[in-house]
């Protein structure tokens, strides 16, 4: 929500992970983690520096909940056989469903590649209002 805001009234300020972790109540390490993460997965950036920070890469309407994802846990794979996956399954030989949850998962995927960020945040002020 906070990395929302930087794109209203056309204001592009970095946060920083201290700041965040005060304005979300969340632990210090912890919203630094999640800021690495999301940094490596390439949905924002940072800027080392005194006025540096973490941005978000693009504008709300233009991230999607699957980059989300997929930057905080990885590929978006529902179990160990979903089709891309490197892990080998200890009963894929005997397996009835093998290859059925590809569907399945493509399924997920595109939905959630169909969700903007900018299309969470009416929950996300409605939430805040309460």
């Amino acid at each position: 929500m906070l990395f929302w805001q930087q794109w209203q009234g056309g204001e592009h300020k970095p946060f920083s992970a201290s700041g965040l972790a005060k304005d979300t109540f969340l632990p210090e390490p912890t919203v630094s983690k999640v800021l690495k993460l999301l940094a490596k997965g390439g949905v924002i950036t940072s800027t080392r520096g005194v006025k540096g920070g973490y941005m978000l890469k693009c504008k709300p309407d233009q991230l999607y909940v699957r980059d989300i994802i997929a930057a905080m846990e990885g590929p978006i794979m529902l179990t160990s056989c979903v089709k891309g996956n490197s892990e080998i399954c200890g009963i894929e030989s005997i397996c009835m469903l093998q290859g059925r949850w590809n569907p399945v998962n493509q399924a997920i995927e595109s939905a959630l590649a169909n969700v903007a960020l900018s299309d969470m945040i009416p929950a996300l002020q409605a939430r805040q209002s309460l």
